[in-house]
């Protein structure tokens, strides 16, 4: 597939993107936030983030196993060695990006490197923070991964593309971009999921984003939507990072009060007299991104304010 590539934003996901402008502008008048406050959004999401990008890749750790894990130190029976490292070893790399979110704006080679080691430490040693030197099939992909002789230069082109952004894209849609790309250079024998989901949030977290992730119910939209990217349509791909943003800054706004605290079950909110549509519709204007709302397992939660404007908005239309 050509690289650059040439990206298009569509109406939905310019709606999402102002939405997620707007929440950021929320939470960063309100930085600092009390060292309490930002601990346990840190402390929640960290845990999230760990459990959700491990089971993506097939950990079969539940997320109360994961906190049990993480919190107590404590083994699950039943669960094999290597998914107890797998969920160690993620926090540990969390907490090295924390160091680097301060540590200057420019993505290395080195760091990909050095995280990639975490995640995959007492996992695959041998391989760890190193390049794969050997062909790699990805099972249920629709691409064969380019020759390792030639990853090492692919991947600090995307390195050298991302920091200089000469197209001039948001780093949402940046970091969408060195997602996908970072996908399917597949640089790592194993371990490149867990690393680039890693790495984009570093991207992310640098330009004053808390860090977003993909939920482990959403792994077959995930899929396809990286499949769909090797075809040249990234449509599903950024509305799925637009959404995993948008839930991550809900939550986080939501910590401070105001506006964003009523989030509700869809199920709840159109038995509302006001409301108009039914389950399904608003369920599908929330899958779009056509209204504001995020995902809690396999359930979607929005506000009654956000299907009313809706209304509105398609009532003026008329």
């Amino acid at each position: 597939m050509k690289f650059p590539y040439d990206i298009k934003l569509s109406e939905e996901h310019t709606s999402l993107l102002r939405r997620i402008k707007e929440r950021k502008i929320i939470l960063d008048q309100h930085r600092p936030l009390s060292s309490y406050v930002l601990q346990k959004l840190k402390d929640d999401m960290s845990l999230e983030w760990t459990h959700h990008s491990n089971a993506l890749e097939g950990n079969t750790l539940s997320l109360a196993e994961t906190k049990i894990i993480l919190e107590d130190g404590v083994t699950i029976g039943g669960k094999s060695l290597r998914e107890h490292f797998e969920i160690v070893n993620h926090k540990k790399a969390i907490d090295y990006l924390d160091g680097l979110v301060k540590d200057g704006d420019s993505i290395r080679s080195i760091d990909i490197l050095s995280v990639h080691e975490l995640v995959m430490n007492n996992i695959l040693d041998d391989f760890a923070g190193r390049i794969r030197q050997g062909m790699v099939r990805i099972v249920g992909a629709n691409f064969v991964p380019p020759n390792a002789r030639l990853v090492p230069d692919l991947l600090d082109e995307l390195v050298e593309y991302i920091n200089k952004n000469e197209q001039q894209y948001d780093v949402l849609t940046l970091a969408t971009i060195f997602h996908h790309r970072f996908v399917w250079i597949h640089p790592f024998f194993d371990g490149n999921g867990r690393t680039v989901r890693l790495m984009m949030n570093l991207i992310l977290m640098r330009a004053g984003y808390p860090p977003c992730f993909i939920l482990r119910q959403d792994r077959k939209k995930y899929i396809n939507a990286l499949n769909s990217a090797n075809k040249g349509n990234f449509d599903k791909m950024l509305l799925l990072m637009l959404q995993a943003m948008e839930r991550s800054l809900t939550i986080y706004v939501s910590s401070l009060g105001g506006d964003y605290e009523d989030y509700q079950l869809i199920s709840d909110i159109v038995e509302e007299p006001e409301i108009l549509y039914g389950q399904e519709y608003v369920s599908l204007l929330a899958r779009k991104g056509v209204i504001e709302a995020y995902k809690e397992g396999r359930n979607w939660l929005t506000s009654k304010e956000a299907v009313l404007r809706y209304q509105s908005s398609k009532n003026k239309k008329r």
